[in-house]
């Protein structure tokens, strides 16, 4: 009992050091953990109702878990890799759409600016302690839904997974951070330094950083402009196909569930297929399928497209 009192007595002094270095680590991995869950029972609550709606479900609540499972990770633009087709050979899934993207990187935003700034004073955690404790705890997360989708019939790729996952939590926590601080141009000088020279001399500086700033802003818009008008030829191409459109959105499921799930799916590919109109107007086009380019000059599409709304405005082979 001695031993044990004794025991505890040394290691309070530890716990209290720790606390004192880190101060307001717990509330950051605790906000990066809540991130994680908030965007994964997201995911999991839209798959089990399209599941409990389903006039004919292929799987216990099991398989709908590992689905949003795999979605999850999918919209942090991890590959995918579904072992159950019909060929019996893997075949992998790899557009993430970008409007899934946009609840990952907003959660990890808010919870890392929320840490760093707070409402208190001083704010629970430096900016630093913030940064880390969200990226362990939200990782922490992501870890353990890569590990549970394993078992699935749609399976991260692991490669993908440990690189993407990190790379979007950690660039979504660190504009938190900056937020928090108030979006000080300061904060990249000291990535700015490790430039050579002759470059570090053109970004260094407040002349310089209102060029990159006036250069950010033109670009800026530029994509704007480019992503809005192939939104409108998205537009006019599903118009102009309308026929088409129609039929395939009835083709592939009757149910009502179904179409509501098929809907949900073209809502999430929109920016996807407004980039890629873009880039058909813009000239150097699309890749749709191994090898076949969709261009204004010429068209090439695969022969067998899968019968899909947005697909319907792709333009004929030729």
């Amino acid at each position: 009992m001695n031993q044990l009192t004794a025991r505890r007595t040394s290691l309070s002094p530890l716990l209290t050091r720790l606390r004192d270095r880190t101060p307001g680590l717990a509330a950051s991995l605790l906000g990066g953990a809540v991130a994680a869950g908030l965007g994964l029972g997201s995911f999991a609550v839209l798959v089990i109702v399209l599941w409990i709606s389903s006039p004919y479900p292929d799987s216990g609540p099991g398989g709908a878990l590992h689905v949003a499972a795999a979605l999850w990770l999918l919209a942090h633009g991890a590959e995918l890799v579904r072992t159950d087709t019909l060929s019996g050979v893997p075949a992998p899934v790899g557009v993430t759409p970008l409007l899934l993207l946009a609840l990952p990187l907003w959660l990890v935003h808010r919870a890392a600016r929320d840490v760093a700034a707070g409402d208190e004073e001083p704010p629970q955690a430096p900016g630093r302690t913030a940064w880390t404790g969200v990226v362990l705890g939200y990782l922490a997360v992501g870890a353990a839904v890569a590990l549970y989708a394993s078992g699935g019939a749609l399976r991260p790729s692991w490669p993908w997974t440990c690189v993407c996952l990190p790379v979007v939590v950690m660039g979504a926590a660190g504009a938190g951070v900056w937020t928090a601080y108030g979006r000080p141009a300061e904060a990249f000088d000291g990535v700015l330094v490790l430039l050579p020279a002759g470059v570090r001399r053109l970004v260094l500086g407040a002349p310089a950083r209102a060029r990159l700033a006036a250069s950010a802003r033109a670009a800026g818009a530029g994509v704007a402009v480019l992503v809005g008008g192939g939104a409108v030829l998205l537009a006019v191409s599903l118009v102009a196909h309308g026929g088409a459109t129609r039929g395939a959105f009835f083709q592939l499921t009757e149910g009502w569930s179904g179409r509501f799930a098929v809907l949900l799916l073209c809502l999430a590919l929109l920016p996807n297929a407004a980039v890629w109109a873009a880039g058909y107007a813009a000239g150097p086009g699309f890749v749709l399928g191994a090898g076949h380019v969709v261009g204004p000059l010429s068209s090439d599409p695969a022969p067998l497209l899968p019968p899909f709304p947005l697909l319907a405005a792709v333009p004929d082979a030729g």
